[in-house]
């Protein structure tokens, strides 16, 4: 492979990084910032229906936290990403998001399958679907 298309999937590979971890911080603007307007999504809490747009995810930024949860540390990674370039404006992400923290003062690990469509749209790029089982 070849230096340019390594770094083009690096730059992508940290994008998504970015946006995981906005997600664990509760950062909406972040998250906001590198999403679709008309992102779509399949996962768990939409009960299997297509979801449209970002109201649907700005509810979960909004609801209250716990406390004592902004004190946890929480890290977020990729196992295993495999991307699928679709052209040269779009890219599939596959990988399983691995979330550490604390349980109770144990340390506990959740996983969960995602995978991520990204389009270069108006010179950024901008998630545009998520399915997460």
């Amino acid at each position: 492979m070849s230096s340019d298309l390594k770094s083009r999937d690096q730059a992508l590979l940290s994008l998504n990084q970015t946006l995981l971890e906005s997600v664990a911080r509760g950062d909406w603007d972040t998250y906001a910032s590198l999403c679709s307007t008309d992102l779509t999504c399949f996962e768990a809490e939409t009960n299997g229906v297509l979801a449209e747009g970002l109201p649907f995810h700005k509810f979960y930024f909004e609801l209250p936290g716990d406390p004592q949860a902004s004190a946890t540390p929480v890290q977020v990674s990729m196992a295993r990403p495999h991307i699928r370039w679709i052209g040269p404006d779009a890219a599939i992400l596959s990988y399983t998001r691995l979330t550490q923290k604390l349980s109770n003062g144990a340390p506990i690990t959740a996983s969960c399958c995602e995978t991520r469509v990204w389009q270069h749209i108006d010179g950024n790029w901008l998630q545009v679907h998520a399915h997460r089982s």
